[in-house]
């Protein structure tokens, strides 16, 4: 698993993984655009059921600039894990700059109806020296 996914991280039995991919083809470096791809698999060892409610992200590019991004669920869906089940997912993120990072965390409610917070690890989104 670590071969196709770079960075997890681990919150309370719930595991959040990360691989990220620049796109040349999807990028406008003459225009100042870059753009990653990145795909993230879920994995629920918690033993119980959890459903993903949103998801928080802190983007950051070279500059230091800041965009944090919220909303429900991922790409359209609210994922509900079985305990021993995984969600897998694609999405992707533009900057204005070649280098900068993610992370960030989702919220899943609880069988009980409780709500936690689950890590997205830290990964930098750093395109090759020759895109630009």
């Amino acid at each position: 698993m670590k071969e196709l996914f770079q960075h997890a991280a681990i919150t309370d039995g719930l595991t959040v993984r990360v691989a990220v991919n620049f796109l040349p083809e999807q990028s406008r470096i003459e225009a100042g655009k870059w753009f990653w791809v990145y795909h993230i698999r879920i994995e629920n060892e918690t033993g119980e059921t959890l459903q993903l409610l949103t998801r928080h992200w802190r983007i950051t590019d070279a500059t230091g600039k800041v965009d944090v991004v919220e909303g429900e669920g991922v790409v359209g869906e609210q994922p509900v894990l079985a305990t021993g089940r995984s969600h897998d997912y694609v999405s992707g993120c533009p900057l204005s700059t070649p280098q900068g990072s993610m992370e960030g965390y989702y919220t899943f409610r609880r069988e009980d109806g409780g709500e936690f917070n689950a890590l997205i690890p830290y990964f930098p989104l750093a395109a090759p020296a020759t895109a630009g």
